[in-house]
């Protein structure tokens, strides 16, 4: 599939499960002069000190959630929404309507930019029911499950256990290669320079 010829920009969902490197590609589009829009560091941002969510946060959840700095606690909030399917639907609807907001005004801010090519950086893309809709191409970066849990367990010292609980609260590996428009396998034994290549081409066939 090639760029779109319109106006607007290319709407590229861009997806993958926890340790896939998902982010890297992302950094790497954005340096070939995509417009990233994270939502992932827009959430941070709105758990941060100060962010707008914490008020709505603190209501339902209480302020023992919050840490020394007036921040999210978020290992803690990790903990109860892994733990608690009905806590992470409490969250995500506070959460999700703060984010579509903010992620919209980065759109605009891109179409009036006349960039070719935005990357939505959504890591529940394909659990979203709204998401897909609004893209006009979906990138999976994929690897073993396996790779998934060493990569993880190396970079933020969890455990095993811990980073099977968090692969299974996303979607499966298999739901999300059936939602994908392109496919870049990032395994065991693809150097960062084989995967910034790959990115590279990705991009040129957006024209960047």
């Amino acid at each position: 599939m090639a760029a779109t010829t319109s106006a607007r920009p290319f709407r590229l969902g861009l997806t993958g499960g926890i340790g896939s490197g998902k982010s890297t590609v992302g950094m790497r589009l954005a340096q070939r002069g995509a417009v990233l829009i994270d939502a992932d560091a827009i959430s941070r941002s709105l758990t941060a000190a100060g962010g707008a969510a914490l008020p709505a946060i603190a209501r339902v959840f209480g302020n023992d959630l919050m840490d020394e700095n007036g921040a999210l606690n978020r290992s803690r909030m990790r903990e109860l929404v892994f733990a608690n399917a009905q806590t992470r639907q409490q969250l995500e609807s506070i959460l999700h309507p703060l984010i579509a907001a903010q992620t919209q005004q980065q759109y605009a801010a891109a179409v009036a930019a006349n960039c070719k090519l935005v990357v939505h950086d959504i890591p529940l893309l394909v659990e979203s029911v709204r998401w897909r809709q609004e893209l006009d191409g979906v990138l999976v970066v994929d690897c073993r499950e396996s790779t998934q849990v060493d990569r993880v367990m190396a970079r933020n010292g969890l455990s095993a256990d811990t980073v099977q609980s968090i692969m299974t609260a996303q979607a499966s590996r298999a739901q999300r290669l059936a939602a994908a428009d392109w496919v870049l396998y990032n395994d065991e034994g693809v150097t960062i320079e084989a995967l910034d290549a790959f990115t590279d081409q990705i991009a040129a066939w957006f024209g960047l």
